[in-house]
């Protein structure tokens, strides 16, 4: 008789549970500031490289330019981020942190590093560091061949 497909082992589907269990965690901790994962990477971006274009930082954030300008719309709506249009090329929008945007950020940054810790939790330090290598190494092997 065949057998079913053993979710428990198939690294897909670990990788979505391990998302989905990131992301509880996540909106957990960050609850009174009603933010997302995608959100807080967003502004995150923005404060490492203030002035970057939208097409730029949706690359950064690896999420396709079209929701990340409907992300971005939210992150405007709370007085987060400010959008202007580029001096030479007006289609292209550039983006700043508004100084709420940046204290938000700061104040999330503290959270969001809990948040990383309460996720490896289960693991040693070791083990932690050895999971975070292994992600980044299969990360940039699939980037790297990426069509």
């Amino acid at each position: 008789m065949d057998k079913s497909f053993d979710f428990a082992i198939a690294p897909g589907h670990l990788v979505r549970r391990t998302q989905q269990i990131a992301v509880a965690l996540f909106m957990a901790e960050l609850a009174a500031e009603d933010v997302t994962p995608v959100q807080f990477a967003i502004l995150n971006a923005v404060m490492d490289t203030p002035g970057i274009d939208q097409i730029t930082l949706a690359g950064r954030v690896a999420f396709d330019a079209a929701t990340a300008g409907s992300v971005i719309g939210r992150l405007e709506t709370k007085a987060w981020i400010r959008r202007e249009p580029h001096p030479i090329d007006r289609r292209r929008k550039l983006l700043w942190l508004t100084p709420a945007g940046h204290s938000a950020t700061l104040q999330m940054k503290t959270a969001v590093e809990r948040v990383q810790e309460n996720l490896l939790k289960p693991l040693s330090q070791e083990e932690s560091q050895q999971l975070v290598t292994l992600l980044s190494k299969l990360v940039a092997g699939h980037e790297l061949n990426a069509p």
